[in-house]
């Protein structure tokens, strides 16, 4: 079993509302000068297995076909035994 992290952001040029709405309003809070703020998703996935290779062929799979939109996004994702950290 492995513990799966994956990121997906806005690719670079594509319309992000949510992150210039949070970028104009960082100021009001004091703090100046932050810029290219992008928001995206966080997803964690416990996925079976006994070869991270396999594993991660999966979850690229998964990402491609249903967690991100590979033409508006870009998606990364880290893989660890289940046991890791806990």
């Amino acid at each position: 079993m492995f513990k799966v992290s994956v990121y997906v952001t806005p690719k670079r040029g594509v319309a992000d509302p949510q992150g210039a709405v949070i970028e104009r309003a960082l100021p009001a809070l004091g703090h100046h000068g932050v810029t290219q703020v992008r928001v995206g998703r966080y997803l964690t996935l416990e996925v079976p297995g006994d070869d991270v290779a396999q594993v991660r062929e999966a979850v690229d799979d998964m990402c491609r076909k249903l967690l991100a939109n590979p033409i508006i996004e870009d998606y990364w994702f880290e893989v660890t035994p289940a046991g890791e950290g806990a």
